[in-house]
């Protein structure tokens, strides 16, 4: 079974926002006291100067971040990542955030049929679409931004192409599904 430790360690991994001692609370159903200490014990383990990573705490939210002694590495490798075209994956997820959102990742997981994780970080790392907190649904949604509006020269959502038609639901699954067959 695995520590307290272990599951905000996992948590804080995953996730690309910081996050309240209150929310780590509700996820792991722990009392505020034993999150405290357990993260005063990643801090521990992770900020020195040996490790990639480390454990950084403003009030009461915590942040996984990069070892600022990498700093330079992850910029570059990140102006890399984020420079390039964007691949038909990344092209079809930002596509339905587009037409659809907000939306959740298990919304575009479904709609897709695979996993959005590592293309939702490289969306998000090109400014291209947000990330927010729905307390109604206590799940992360994604929009676009308004600089990719803006590079598109529209003011709002609904002046996308066919935006009316593609926004529902049937639509734009039975779109995803054709170019997924044609592609087989």
């Amino acid at each position: 079974m695995s520590t307290l430790k272990s599951k905000i360690e996992s948590l804080l991994f995953i996730t690309n926002q910081p996050l309240s001692v209150k929310r780590l609370a509700n996820l792991t159903g722990a009392e505020k006291d034993k999150i405290e200490a357990a993260i005063a014990e990643l801090m521990t383990d992770y900020n020195n100067n040996e490790k990639g990573m480390s454990i950084a705490k403003i009030g009461d939210q915590i942040q996984m971040v990069t070892s600022g002694d990498n700093a330079k590495l992850v910029k570059d490798f990140i102006k890399e990542e984020t420079t390039g075209e964007l691949t038909k994956p990344s092209l079809e997820t930002l596509t339905i955030i587009a037409y659809r959102g907000p939306v959740t990742r298990a919304e575009l997981e479904q709609i897709r049929g695979v996993n959005c994780v590592i293309i939702l970080r490289n969306l998000l790392m090109r400014g291209l679409i947000e990330s927010k907190e729905d307390k109604k649904k206590m799940q992360t949604t994604y929009n676009l931004t308004f600089d990719f509006l803006k590079f598109l020269g529209l003011n709002q959502q609904s002046e996308l192409p066919d935006y009316a038609k593609l926004n529902s639901d049937e639509s734009l699954e039975k779109i995803v599904n054709q170019v997924n067959q044609a592609d087989k």
